[in-house]
């Protein structure tokens, strides 16, 4: 299935997309169960919820279309998000360049360095979970960056809390995935991760997390390491590439960080850019106005504007 959340008359629904992608059926509306309140809450029902939702599609009683609605982040705000750095080429493009902001030449991306630990085990930060908006929402310009960049990338949402998950079980614990551009003030970025601590307001600024346009349960995707992967920012593609580039899969990511730490089901992690898959890579930023598109096969089209703040 694919799972949205929206809101209708002033309140917040869950739905679940029929063929066509043009109208949901209203789980909310269809059936006052506590695990249709929203879309935590049908994480939590686990199988059981998913089951009666798989019903409720068939069934198609309560319809919305979603022209009508507002749509907002498959999951508002998530229990907890992690960004993870997994795409080499992405490391690479990033580093050869940063010279250039400097007055150097741009490198060679195939002789920069990777650290070592990079390879042993997923690298991530922690996002503001409060800060996530959804498809055809507005970014905000942060008033204090002057170079805003978009960030291609997915990720999913855990649908099993768990500890020390090993990581031929970690599979069991995705419950869907989803679209994900990790906005960047890439000057602020720069600055403050030269004090050997970040990102912070490099990435934590309203509007800063886009996450959607929904949640496509997890049996629906049949390899989620072989899923084309675009950026287009006003109509022009900017970016291409492929999941399957990830040094650590997802199931590297839970059994890392689950090491003596309980994961809660609700949290999200994200990818990180897929190798070409920002602005910053290729010497070239976004501007107020601009319409940015990611495009991941069989998750649908994250699309957002960028507006300045007055």
């Amino acid at each position: 299935m694919k799972l949205v959340t929206f809101e209708t008359g002033g309140a917040r629904h869950i739905g679940a997309l029929l063929p066509g992608e043009r109208e949901a059926v209203d789980l909310t509306a269809g059936d006052p169960a506590p695990h249709f309140r929203d879309m935590l809450a049908l994480i939590d029902g686990g199988d059981a919820a998913l089951d009666q939702a798989r019903r409720l599609l068939q069934r198609a009683a309560r319809k919305v279309a979603l022209a009508e609605v507002r749509l907002l982040a498959p999951v508002p705000e998530p229990r907890q998000m992690r960004d993870f750095l997994v795409f080499e080429q992405h490391i690479r493009n990033a580093r050869a360049i940063m010279p250039t902001f400097r007055g150097g030449e741009r490198l060679d991306p195939a002789k920069v360095e990777v650290p070592k630990v990079w390879y042993e085990q997923p690298i991530y930060y922690k996002c503001n979970r409060f800060s996530v908006i959804g498809s055809g929402e507005d970014v905000l310009w942060p008033r204090y960056c002057k170079l805003l960049d978009y960030e291609l990338e997915f990720g999913i949402f855990l649908g099993k809390t768990g500890k020390n998950i090993k990581r031929e079980e970690a599979r069991r614990h995705i419950f869907g995935f989803t679209i994900f551009n990790d906005v960047s003030a890439r000057d602020a970025q720069m600055r403050e991760m030269a004090g050997q601590l970040g990102p912070a307001k490099g990435k934590d600024f309203d509007t800063g997390n886009i996450i959607g346009p929904w949640l496509t349960t997890a049996d629906e995707i049949a390899d989620p390491y072989d899923l084309a992967m675009a950026a287009r920012v006003n109509g022009e593609e900017w970016s291409r590439g492929n999941s399957g580039k990830m040094q650590h899969k997802f199931e590297d990511m839970i059994a890392h960080v689950s090491a003596d730490e309980t994961l809660h089901a609700g949290e999200f992690f994200g990818s990180g850019t897929v190798g070409g898959g920002c602005g910053l890579e290729q010497g070239r930023f976004l501007k107020p106005g601009d319409v940015v598109e990611l495009e991941v096969q069989g998750l649908g089209v994250l699309r957002n504007r960028v507006v300045a703040q007055g």
